[in-house]
């Protein structure tokens, strides 16, 4: 019985899984956005979220231990460099994961899993909508209360040919 097993195993080894983690975390690290199964995708998101904690503080100890999690010299520049600036004020919750449906294939969920600061369309500015107007029924009775009536003019008949 697995009771208290919190790992998601993904069907592999621990050498196979450590591997696998270590290169989608150096991929959404370098492209900031990646699609998966959605399993891969929790789990990725469990081993990448403390390394881009440890990139807040740029120390030579903080950059030997991404490496060693990474093992991606252009990842861990990247990261303490360009994606440490733009989380330094974000207390957690660095990544996002949006569903996106099932693989044709295997029948498995898919996902998208990307880096919450680097999201364009989700960081614009929602629009100010104009101010919506109530729609009263009975506001809109009264003022064609006491609008004069038009009387309509009478249409006579053409008298009918025989």
């Amino acid at each position: 019985m697995r009771h208290g097993c919190k790992i998601n195993h993904l069907s592999r080894t621990h050498a196979h899984r450590v591997a696998m983690l270590s290169n989608m975390a150096t991929s959404l690290i370098l492209e900031k956005r990646i699609e998966t199964t959605l399993a891969k995708a929790k789990a990725l998101r469990v081993y990448v979220e403390p390394i881009i904690n440890r990139s807040k503080e740029d120390t030579t100890n903080n950059r030997r231990v991404v490496f060693s999690y990474l093992h991606s010299k252009e990842a861990v520049n990247e990261l303490f460099r360009e994606i440490s600036q733009k989380i330094a004020n974000r207390p957690g919750g660095y990544t996002r994961i949006l569903k996106t449906g099932i693989r044709h294939g295997d029948n498995s969920a898919m996902a998208i899993i990307e880096l919450v600061d680097y999201n364009e369309n989700m960081l614009k500015p929602i629009a100010e909508k104009k101010a919506k107007s109530t729609r009263r029924s009975r506001a809109k009775k009264a003022e064609t209360a006491e609008a004069p009536a038009v009387e309509a003019p009478a249409v006579e008949e053409a008298p009918k040919a025989e």
